[in-house]
């Protein structure tokens, strides 16, 4: 069985004050031993001293095994594999950075690891060559990875190593060859791919639109096209009717901020066409993203509308016709001479 263990950074121990990920293990008299996820689980231990700049009423409060949390390293002894920890130290700006390296250097490892499984091979070795490097290239190897979605024969080829073979006259001779094996590089960027490509999010705002003129459905339509106008080949707008008076205006987008950017720049462009005859535009919610559970149910709540809105038998028999278009009109306000 290939050997699957492997911290996820080229050193093998925290740098002091480095905000690092743990997880509790198990709590003593001392203090609260855990483990450094980013450092192949390596042990570490918190003292009681350092779990709060506060009094400490309840160590449970505090600290539960099983927690993931950032910590301050604050001693190393690289010979006994002693690391001291601090969680009291920890500022709100570190926390935030070391969640956030932390995730990314997860999916980092996920791919690794799984690229390793696929293959049969060590996991170490494919970081020596591969992971290690680009975390000195890039900064950080999701940088990389994001790169390799679009364009990996860039960033891949060009990694190499050195390798020690004997020569004929029995001499060492130290070769460069390439790093990534054709069988490494399609696993590899397979499993990027699949885990990486950015889904494009939906944007998405409702609005109230009334016209009260006598051709107001025209000027309707006409502020509509202004609407969907407003958007780009990277942020195509939809305008659509839900139910009178009440539109939805749409747009699919891998840059959340420009969607949002977008659809505001389409209701104001909306706005301005229909206050031109009158009509009034309100914004009931405004641009935001939407999941796709939110989305279903509003698929499903416009099917629900579309189907009691649908004509049944003996409409076209009837005499009398309910005028739903004008809302309802202030007389006083409209125009109208008697």
């Amino acid at each position: 069985m290939p050997n699957l263990e492997c911290r996820m950074y080229e050193p093998r121990f925290p740098e002091v004050d480095a905000a690092v990920m743990i997880q509790v293990k198990h709590i003593a008299d001392m203090g609260a031993y855990v483990s450094l996820l980013e450092y192949n689980n390596i042990e570490g231990m918190i003292l009681f001293s350092e779990l709060s700049r506060r009094r400490i009423r309840s160590i449970s409060s505090l600290i539960k095994v099983g927690r993931q949390e950032p910590a301050i390293v604050l001693r190393v002894d690289r010979d006994k594999g002693y690391i001291d920890l601090s969680k009291r130290r920890v500022s709100e700006e570190e926390a935030h950075a070391c969640e956030d390296k932390y995730n990314k250097s997860k999916l980092v490892h996920s791919i690794m690891r799984h690229v390793a499984e696929t293959l049969d091979i060590d996991l170490e070795p494919l970081y020596q060559r591969i992971g290690w490097p680009l975390y000195r290239k890039y900064g950080h190897a999701f940088e990389a990875f994001k790169l390799i979605v679009t364009d990996p024969d860039a960033i891949l080829d060009v990694l190499t190593y050195e390798e020690k073979e004997t020569g004929p006259d029995g001499q060492e001779v130290v070769k460069v060859v390439p790093a990534v094996t054709p069988e490494v590089k399609d696993s590899l960027v397979k499993n990027i791919r699949r885990r990486m490509t950015p889904q494009p999010l939906k944007i998405r705002a409702d609005i109230e639109m009334k016209c009260f003129q006598f051709d107001g459905v025209l000027h309707i339509k006409q502020a509509m096209k202004k609407a969907e106008a407003a958007g780009n080949d990277n942020c195509p707008v939809k305008i659509k009717l839900v139910a009178p008076p009440l539109y939805v205006l749409t747009t699919q987008t891998l840059d959340k901020d420009q969607g949002i950017s977008v659809l505001t720049d389409a209701i104001k462009a909306c706005t301005s066409e229909i206050e031109k005859y009158k009509g009034k535009l309100v914004v009931k919610e405004p641009p935001r993203a939407v999941s796709e559970r939110e989305d279903k149910l509003f698929l499903d709540q416009i099917d629900s509308l579309m189907e009691q809105n649908a004509e049944v038998d003996g409409d076209d028999d009837s005499e009398e016709e309910e005028d739903t278009g004008m809302g309802d009109v202030d007389l006083t306000n409209a125009g109208v001479n008697y």
